[in-house]
């Protein structure tokens, strides 16, 4: 949970942008949900007001601090400035031509050349959705989200979907009318970290989070009217808690309804405190047909909810295990038990296959040059069921 010299530093913090931080220019955070691609992003908050995850690299060496909302206002106009030039640029086709909207911008600071590249990629994308950064904005005062809020849907009208991380600590202390009103003001979709839903493997991640405040804050951001994304991490228990990961992830997941179940698989970055653990034998991790076992058991226990698994990113070893419960829920399940079903051999060439892109799904392996292609790797690189493990352990790695 978050300490109290935290809030403290939040506060003071807050106070401090208010009185002395002058305008840089728009901000962009690091990251935003793969959901998010094409979504334009509002940075409210700097980096993470928690921070003491075991496996994330984000963050680290950071400190987190709280935009003045006038300054994010200004992020707000600078990009809805160029969004209507580039619309009375736009032709019939939909279609404009970056460097003719540059050439007619002409010559701009270099913090202003960055919300004109921002315009430019939500416009290609449809400009549909906002997302609003960084890790867990709605920690910021209601009154101030809700000024962030109106004045984006004053701005860009058309939005359809605006979105947010945030943490469940922070979301069980925020009041029911306050959340309805970030909802009426357009707020309508929040991503969660439940990572896991036993306290056992919360408490070795250092989550500051437990299995109740997760499902109490799910319930909350589903009553007021919001769709919710759980993110769930398979492996995060280790091989010592594997099987109680799963069991009790579900069972929160049962009890919420999320409308989405994100699938993120660990990966073990160096230089986080996880790594650490992992090196000197304190954390076992699990290879990845463990991690198929695990949500496989995790689905299996998985009732009476009407969620969509998405498997939305390049840490998972599958790209199409996703599907609406409970029509998807056999289909889904026998993904998973194809693969376990492989022989060693085979399921090394679609492990490394699928983290080198040659895979997406298991039945890409019907395809002689595909597979050929995964053989040929692994052969080259000395790659056996033996050492399969270790080799995917550096090439996930690269994607975080």
């Amino acid at each position: 949970m978050i300490t109290a010299y935290c809030l403290l530093d939040i506060v003071t913090m807050s106070k401090k942008n208010k009185k002395e931080e002058a305008y840089q220019g728009f901000e962009q955070g690091p990251i935003r949900p793969p959901s998010e691609a094409y979504s334009l992003l509002i940075r409210v908050t700097r980096n993470c007001p928690w921070n003491h995850c075991t496996f994330c690299p984000v963050y680290k060496g950071t400190r987190f601090s709280i935009r003045p909302v006038d300054h994010v206002k200004k992020d707000i106009d600078v990009v809805h400035k160029y969004v209507n030039i580039i619309r009375q640029m736009d032709d019939e086709s939909g279609r404009v031509h970056p460097a003719a909207v540059r050439d007619r911008v002409g010559k701009i600071e270099s913090w202003e050349s960055q919300a004109l590249q921002a315009a430019l990629n939500w416009f290609s994308g449809g400009m549909r959705s906002v997302f609003i950064q960084d890790a867990n904005s709605l920690i910021i005062k209601p009154l101030d989200l809700q000024e962030i809020l109106i004045h984006l849907g004053k701005r860009f009208p058309w939005v359809e979907r605006i979105t947010s991380y945030a943490r469940s600590h922070t979301i069980v202390r925020i009041r029911d009318d306050d959340l309805q009103a970030f909802r009426e003001a357009g707020l309508n979709r929040i991503h969660i970290g439940l990572e896991s839903g036993s306290d056992l493997v919360l408490k070795m991640a250092k989550k500051g989070v437990t299995k109740a405040t997760h499902i109490k804050a799910g319930l909350k951001v589903k009553a007021a009217g919001m769709a919710l994304s759980e993110y769930v991490m398979p492996g995060l228990g280790g091989r010592k808690y594997s099987k109680i990961h799963a069991t009790e992830t579900a069972d929160a997941i049962n009890r919420i309804d999320p409308d989405f179940i994100r699938l993120r698989t660990l990966a073990i970055p160096n230089g986080v405190e996880l790594f650490d653990d992992w090196q000197s034998g304190g954390f076992e991790k699990c290879t990845d047909v463990m991690m198929a076992k695990e949500i496989l058991l995790m689905i299996e226990q998985l009732d009476g909810i009407t969620s969509v698994l998405k498997s939305d990113h390049i840490l998972n070893l599958f790209e199409n295990l996703e599907g609406t419960f409970p029509e998807d829920k056999a289909r889904m399940m026998e993904i998973l038990r194809a693969f376990l079903a492989m022989d060693s051999q085979r399921q090394c060439l679609y492990q490394v296959g699928r983290r080198l892109g040659i895979f997406a799904r298991l039945s890409d392996m019907e395809s002689p040059k595909r597979l050929a292609k995964a053989e040929k790797f692994c052969r080259q690189s000395g790659i056996t069921p033996d050492n399969v493990d270790d080799v995917i352990d550096e090439l996930m790695k690269r994607f975080i």
